[in-house]
Formats: structure tokens, C-alpha cells, sequence
């Protein structure tokens, strides 16, 4: 692991808050933040959104909707099988029943139907919900050119409210396209469920309503962002960090049976969300039940709110066992192929809806870009790839697209649709293009460390003033930081699944420190150089700094290199 150590950006001092730590001038500076913008960035406001008609073809959305509500029209919403799809079904729903519709909701099997508007998930959509006069997908749609223009041809109206890449054939004929990214807007960092936010203000900036408070969506749209790792950035940011305040109080039994149930009460982060919420949410579209996590965010029963929580506890615990099975295979597949800068591996046996996961986890072992494929009983393939920095999984997928029947996604997250025949061809053409799209450069894995500072700095103000920086996620970093020559003051304490708890001295400071999975490490004699996240610990009403290990090294003086 090759250690980086950013320099302080010139000016940082003169970012530094009255009354605050001088290191939060130095982390404001290394996210780019002016000296205009440090009190806007340390406490958003949600005055501070932009104008949600700003957005291409929302006005032609509303028009649409609101007649919809005149008329009394069938309305049935669709969205996709994850986090952020079931988020967004639940705000839009919540909308449309306090305009007074009815709307019905429907959601795809994975494994079966899909992704997104598929021939087999329309059909059992238009089956169950019966058709409808106007259909809005969220969360998908924007490539779904056939689907939609059959849904036409039925006298169906389609709405398309989407944050994911318009597809080859270019803009579906639906009645508004309702996406930040397609129609090349400054708001494409939004999730879907962040567009949908932004559709349910216009309809509520069109047509005010007494009774609905569109705040009470945002716990909502912060379990979405936090969960389909978007940039935490502008608008984003704003939406977590209030979203997060609200979800503390959340009135949504659903989810406080969920905090319940992870013990995640208090105050909340956004990896509270990222690691806790997120994954049980998701775990019921992964088992093919997307129906009970749109089910627990909807509901208004306390009762059946803890039920259907453990319900998404006992799906998440299959999907671990899944997970670890699949990926004790695969790793024993990586034996032949351990030296190509890329895996590709697939298998008959594995469930579709946990490849993604054991890709993420490859690719942050071995620090490779992966692809996992589940392949059916007829020879289809469908793989979840994740990548490392600097390797575009969307460009890998353009340059081999001759070799697969479909694919597309994020930069660092893509999926794809593949021949079993082919996956050999498809894992050739994808070492070529990382070669060439590398050319040499070094692909080495690195921790990056934002400042250095000692083990007594790290007192409860340290804590407030760094906590301002939040949400941490993508494109928002948590802070990395460094101490020097630091030693043990005892062995350390092994605890399950490979943690370590550690107790550390830096001079006449000592702290207890947390390295997850550092026990499956080979640590070097102290003292140590440690790299760390700073986080908050609550234990019996006692709040701390708790210091969480990502890298030791052996102590080496001063030197570094530097970014």
C-alpha cells in the first residue's frame, strides 16, 4: 500500500472559522471550498435549492401529473429493484396520494424481468396493476425506447424520471424525460430519488398544498443518495445532511424499526446508512423480494413495521451466506488468472443477485477493476462489475461491446448481459483495454492522507468541528489522517470477524484505536506510522473520539511523499 500524503493548498489559513480547529481550514481547502463558501458548505440550508423547474422537460412532467390528478386518471408508478428505485417509488407515491391519486406501484424481479422497463416486468406490471392511463418510471426508463413506445401504441402516457446515461437509440419517446443527466444539466449528480424530490417540489411550487410537507420525504431521499454512493456534493450534500436529521426523528415506523433493529438510534452519519439501512433494504430486492422494502418504508403500522424489518434481517443474513460461498468460488477460480490486471469470473450456480457485492469485495482485495457473472439455465449471463480509480467500467463495456448483448451503468459500477461463450472473449477485450487505457501508469492501491496530526488533538471540539464537514461519502471523502511513531501500550485484543482493538500511545497521549480486519494483517514491529478516520462513540451516554485504523506501516521518520 503505497501511502500519499496531501500538501496543505496555499490560502487554507484563511479558511479556518473563528474558534476552530486550524486543520478544518486545511480539509475545506483540499474539497475546493472559497472562502465565500465556507459557511454555506459547513451549514447548508435547504433555502439554498435551486429552482426545480430549472430541470429540461419537469414543467412538461407537472402538466402531465396535475391532469392526471383532474381527470382522476390510473396511475401506476415503476421503479427499480434497489435502494434508491424503492425510495423513489415510496416519495413519488406519498406525493401523488397527497394530490388525492390512487397510484398503484409495481417492481421487477431481478433474476426473472430485470433491470428497468423490461418485456417480462411490463407484462406482469400491466397483468397485475391492469393498464394504465399514465405510467411514470423512476429509477429507469431513459433507455427503455421499445418499452415506451409500445406503452404508446396501448394509449398509455409515459413519464421518465431517471438519473442514469441515455442510451444509444438516443431519447425515448415518452411524454417528459425527466433527467438531470440525459438532457445534460448541472444537477446530474442527483440519484433518482433526488430527481424525484425535485418533481415533487415542482408539482408542489405549481399547486401548494396545506397539508403535505414535502420535508417529510428527506430522511427518503438521504437513505437513497447514501445508498446509490452518488457524488455528496451540492444539492446532494444539502439533501443528506438534513435528510440525516430528520431520519434521527424519522415518522416513518418502517425505518425507525430498522434503526431499531441495528441499534443505529441517535445520531446518525451516513455510514450508519451506507452499512446498517442500505444493505437490508437492498437485500429484499437481491432475494427477489423488492415488494417488502417499498413495503416498510410506506407503511404507517408500528406492528408490522418490526415484522417486516425482521423479515429484511432474515433476507440480508441469506444474501451474506450467498455472498460468501460465491465468493470462496471465486476466489478459487483467480488461481489460473491471478496476473491479468482485470477478473472476469462466472458461474451457472451463482445467484444474480449478490454478484455485485462479491465484485465490490474482489476489487478491494486485489485492487483490480472485476466483473461477476451469474449465468441462467440457458446460457445468459448477467455480471455487476465495480472498478478502481482510473479505469471506467462504461468505456471498458463501449470498447467490448461486440462481445455482449447489453450493458451500461456508472463509471465505477456498470453491469452487463453476456453469452456464457463469451465471457472468455469479453475478459480478453477488457485486459486489452485496461492496458491501453493505462499505458503503464501505476494502478499501485494507495491510501491518501488528508493531514497529519497528533493523538492529543483529538478531543471532543476537534470532534464538533470536523462533524461540520459531513456527510461523508463520495466525492466528500471521511478525512484520512496520520500520527507518527506511535506505540502499544499492550497487545492487541483480537475480536471477531478479524478486528483488532488496539491501545496507543504517541508521546504522553494514549488512545484506543479500532483496525477493522487487521487481524488477517501481517503488522510490522512498532512504533508505527497509523493512518486513520476519526469517528464519534457513544457508549452508555459517554461520548468519544474513536480513532479507526486503515493502514500501519513501520514508523520512518519524516519522510513522505507527497500529492
Amino acid at each position: 500500500m503505497q501511502w500519499v500524503i496531501r500538501e496543505a493548498p496555499e490560502g487554507w489559513r484563511d479558511l479556518v472559522p473563528e474558534g476552530m480547529p486550524g486543520i478544518l481550514g486545511q480539509l475545506l481547502a483540499q474539497r475546493g471550498v472559497h472562502y465565500h463558501e465556507v459557511e454555506r458548505f459547513l451549514r447548508p440550508r435547504l433555502a439554498e435549492l435551486t429552482d426545480p423547474f430549472e430541470i429540461p422537460e419537469i414543467n412538461l412532467a407537472v402538466e402531465r401529473i396535475l391532469h392526471a390528478v383532474d381527470k382522476e386518471e390510473r396511475v401506476c408508478v415503476y421503479g427499480d429493484y434497489d435502494v434508491d428505485g424503492v425510495s423513489s417509488i415510496a416519495v413519488l407515491c406519498k406525493t401523488l396520494e397527497a394530490f388525492g391519486l390512487k397510484p398503484a406501484s409495481f417492481i421487477p424481479r431481478r433474476s426473472s424481468e430485470g433491470y428497468g422497463l423490461s418485456e417480462g416486468g411490463l407484462r406482469r406490471c400491466l397483468n397485475e396493476c391492469g393498464t394504465p392511463d399514465l405510467m411514470i418510471s423512476v429509477d429507469c426508463g431513459t433507455v427503455s425506447n421499445e418499452a415506451i413506445a409500445m406503452l404508446k401504441k396501448q394509449g398509455v402516457d409515459t413519464v421518465v424520471v431517471d438519473h442514469h446515461a441515455i442510451g444509444p437509440d438516443g431519447r425515448p419517446d415518452c411524454v417528459a424525460l425527466v433527467n438531470p443527466k440525459a438532457l445534460g444539466h448541472s444537477l446530474e449528480y442527483l440519484c433518482a430519488a433526488g430527481v424525484v424530490f425535485k418533481l415533487a417540489h415542482a408539482l408542489l411550487k405549481q399547486r401548494p398544498l396545506e397539508k403535505f410537507d414535502l420535508k417529510s420525504v428527506l430522511d427518503l431521499v438521504a437513505v437513497a443518495t447514501i445508498s446509490d454512493i452518488v457524488p455528496l456534493v451540492d444539492e446532494n450534500r444539502l439533501l443528506v445532511r438534513h435528510g440525516l436529521r430528520r431520519l434521527e426523528n424519522s415518522a416513518r415506523p418502517g425505518l425507525r424499526a430498522l434503526l431499531k433493529l441495528t441499534g443505529t438510534e441517535g445520531r446518525l452519519s451516513s455510514s450508519d446508512i451506507g452499512f446498517r439501512i442500505g444493505p437490508r433494504l437492498n437485500a429484499a430486492g437481491r432475494m427477489d423480494q423488492p415488494e417488502q422494502a417499498l413495503a416498510i418504508l410506506m407503511t404507517d403500522c408500528s406492528n408490522k413495521a418490526l415484522d417486516l424489518a425482521d423479515e429484511l434481517e432474515n433476507f440480508n443474513r441469506n444474501r451474506q451466506q450467498l455472498e460468501q460461498a460465491i465468493f470462496a468460488e471465486a476466489m478459487a477460480m483467480l488461481k489460473d488468472s491471478f496476473n491479468d490486471p482485470v477478473i472476469v469470473v462466472g458461474s451457472r450456480s451463482w445467484h444474480a443477485g449478490v454478484v455485485g457485492i462479491v465484485a465490490s469485495r474482489l476489487m478491494r482485495l486485489y485492487h483490480k477493476p472485476a466483473f461477476v457473472i451469474s449465468i441462467d439455465k440457458n446460457g445468459i449471463g448477467k455480471g455487476s462489475g465495480r472498478s478502481i480509480a482510473g479505469i471506467s467500467l462504461v468505456e471498458a463495456i463501449g470498447s467490448c461491446r461486440e462481445h455482449l448483448i447489453a450493458g451500461g451503468g456508472h463509471h465505477m459500477a456498470a453491469g452487463l448481459s453476456i453469452h456464457e461463450d463469451l465471457i472468455d472473449v469479453f475478459r480478453e477485450g477488457f485486459v486489452k483495454f485496461v492496458n491501453e487505457t493505462c499505458g503503464g501508469k501505476d494502478l499501485e492501491a494507495k491510501v491518501h492522507v488528508d493531514a497529519e496530526v497528533e493523538l492529543g488533538e483529538l478531543s471532543l471540539d476537534f470532534l464538533a468541528s470536523y462533524e461540520l464537514l459531513q456527510p461523508f461519502g463520495s466525492s466528500n471523502p471521511q478525512p484520512v489522517f496520520m500520527a507518527r511513531n506511535v506505540w502499544l501500550t499492550e497487545p492487541p485484543r483480537r475480536l471477531k470477524n478479524n478486528h483488532l482493538r488496539l491501545s496507543l500511545r504517541q508521546g504522553y497521549d494514549e488512545h484506543d484505536a479500532i483496525f477493522f480486519g487487521g487481524g488477517a494483517k501481517e503488522l510490522p514491529d512498532p512504533p508505527w506510522d497509523i493512518a486513520f478516520a476519526v469517528d464519534r462513540n457513544v457508549f452508555r451516554g459517554r461520548v468519544s473520539t474513536q480513532v479507526s485504523i486503515q493502514n500501519v506501516r513501520a514508523s520512518a521518520g519524516n519522510e513522505n511523499e507527497c500529492e
